[in-house]
């Protein structure tokens, strides 16, 4: 038996910093979207006692390195499965880009756990499944969970907020990344200017409002990540009709919010003098989407 993963994007319709922790960590107020660009990941038992990674992706670590081998260690811990019983292979056909603020990578080690779940029968609970999460990453409980949520402490206390409307969402990554580490380095050491408003963001997203929640998406590593051309892109996102643009994550993904498919795509043409992968896509209401092989 197989299983089969669709590991849905994401990003930050807000994101803030509200302070440094005294275990490194920082506490941070997030509303997420799931969006419909996703990796593929495959998950199937094999003899022996070994987690073999594959990715379509040269540059993919298929060691210890890599989130996914990381999400199935902390799963065989938390469940207890013997050891001569761990021979996995988890093969990644990788579409969300690597290190753009998207979580790529906590939606790959989400999958594991949700695979390996179905897999071994083990019937955690989804909170269950996103403790485990939260020791890996401060993303992969929200990639376990999806759709529309609040977030805070580092990632892991979700709260359930309104789902997005239906809209086209535009994703533009220039062709370099941001390492979250070092981005969060740089708040520690500048500061922010300025909060987003996170209340009147709260209540335009329990409306409903697209142009209010357009008009109030904000990102606070905007304040000290300097992303080349950010500022053109987001000019090409608004002039083609984006109820509002942002950064996601710690970027360098730019993204805007459209009504019109139409004028999502037309966006989407014109950024591809600034960027490299751009994609046209929609909210999900789901972090995983599972298939079983038999």
């Amino acid at each position: 038996m197989k299983i089969k993963v669709k590991a849905y994007a994401k990003i930050n319709l807000l994101l803030d910093i509200c302070a440094k922790r005294n275990d490194g960590y920082h506490d941070l107020l997030m509303i997420m979207q799931s969006v419909g660009i996703y990796d593929t990941v495959t998950v199937e038992r094999i003899k022996g006692r070994n987690i073999v990674i594959s990715c379509n992706i040269d540059s993919i670590p298929l060691d210890e390195k890599n989130i996914a081998y990381q999400a199935a260690e902390a799963f065989f811990n938390a469940a207890k499965i013997r050891k001569t019983s761990r021979g996995i292979h988890i093969d990644i056909v990788k579409r969300i880009p690597h290190a753009a603020g998207l979580a790529g990578g906590s939606a790959d080690g989400a999958a594991v756990i949700t695979a390996l779940n179905q897999l071994y029968q083990t019937k955690l609970s989804e909170a269950e499944l996103c403790r485990i999460g939260a020791t890996i990453g401060a993303d992969v409980p929200f990639c376990l969970t999806g759709g529309t949520l609040l977030a805070q402490g580092i990632g892991e206390i979700l709260s359930k907020v309104k789902p997005l409307r239906s809209c086209y969402i535009v994703l533009a990554k220039p062709d370099f990344g941001v390492n979250t580490g070092k981005a969060f380095s740089q708040f520690d050491t500048f500061g922010k200017m300025h909060a987003p408003d996170s209340l009147g963001m709260l209540k335009a997203v329990q409306s409903r409002n697209l142009a209010d929640i357009g008009a109030r998406l904000e990102n606070v590593f905007e304040q000290f990540i300097e992303v080349p051309n950010r500022i053109y892109m987001k000019e090409i996102l608004r002039n083609n009709g984006a109820l509002g643009a942002c950064m996601s994550g710690s970027g360098p993904t730019v993204y805007g919010i459209f009504e019109s498919k139409e004028n999502a795509e037309k966006a989407a043409q014109e950024l591809t003098r600034y960027a490299k992968d751009i994609y046209v896509c929609r909210p999900v209401s789901k972090g995983c989407q599972l298939t079983v092989i038999e």
